[in-house]
């Protein structure tokens, strides 16, 4: 009895370390799946990783404090290894939105049904195009050998590591340059269309500046976007696997 305890509790740990990132962290967020499904499927993988550490749950502390901390520790894991995704994502949909608000939609947002909230509308399909990349090129897959690799270099339930912050700010400032790079076209397209209306603006003041440059930059945008795609299918996923290979590398 107390072996199948400590295999249940070992699993239910190793599920808040599983967790976060099915819950929370995109891609998984930007999919329409029941959270009583996502936490089965969390805790169907944290009973995988605890069968083949067996020594890990002899090891394990059953008293309730022991436990309280663990818990506490293995949430904080958790959410340090969605950490890197969300960073990702939320640097990809930033510069879409950028690009939203200079083209003028700003005030045209998507309602998501799977976050049920607002989204860019050129932020949605640049992390949508992303997720896309994330799920072909075994993304899941890579996740799945973190977590089951962590439960080797960090013990279930134990206090054993610590964030490592300059690799946090490092991998941050990375992801936003990498992710201003795949609209890098787009963005200078449209500066220079801003240029050329401000000199317009000098020389036909009477011309409603505002109203023709939406016009324009709507038209460019449409039609160098289609080129954002095509050509950037490698950053796409120089992107998504610089998040997958950086997780494991924020904990020491």
């Amino acid at each position: 009895m107390d072996a199948y305890a400590g295999g249940i509790i070992a699993t239910l740990l190793v599920s808040l370390r599983i967790g976060p990132t099915l819950m929370f962290a995109p891609p998984f967020t930007y999919l329409r799946i029941p959270p009583t499904i996502r936490f089965l499927l969390s805790f169907s993988l944290s009973a995988w990783i605890v069968s083949t550490h067996a020594d890990a749950v002899a090891a394990l502390n059953l008293g309730v404090l022991s436990l309280v901390g663990a818990a506490a520790s293995e949430l904080l894991l958790g959410i340090a290894f969605s950490l890197c995704l969300q960073i990702a994502f939320g640097a990809i949909l930033t510069v879409g939105r950028a690009i939203d608000f200079q083209v003028g939609f700003g005030l045209a947002l998507l309602a998501d049904p799977s976050l049920r909230t607002q989204m860019p509308l050129i932020g949605t399909l640049l992390v949508y195009a992303a997720a896309v990349v994330f799920f072909l090129t075994g993304g899941p897959a890579d996740l799945l050998a973190i977590w089951s690799a962590s439960a080797d270099l960090i013990p279930i339930g134990q206090l054993a590591y610590q964030a490592d912050i300059p690799a946090l700010v490092q991998f941050t400032s990375a992801a936003f340059i990498l992710a201003f790079g795949l609209v890098g076209l787009v963005v200078l397209t449209l500066l220079l269309i801003d240029i050329v209306i401000a000199f317009l603006s000098r020389t036909l003041p009477q011309m409603n500046v505002l109203v023709l440059g939406f016009q324009i930059k709507t038209l460019a945008l449409l039609l160098t976007l289609p080129f954002v795609f095509s050509l950037s299918g490698a950053l796409f996923l120089r992107i998504v696997r610089f998040a997958i290979d950086a997780t494991p590398s924020l904990i020491r």
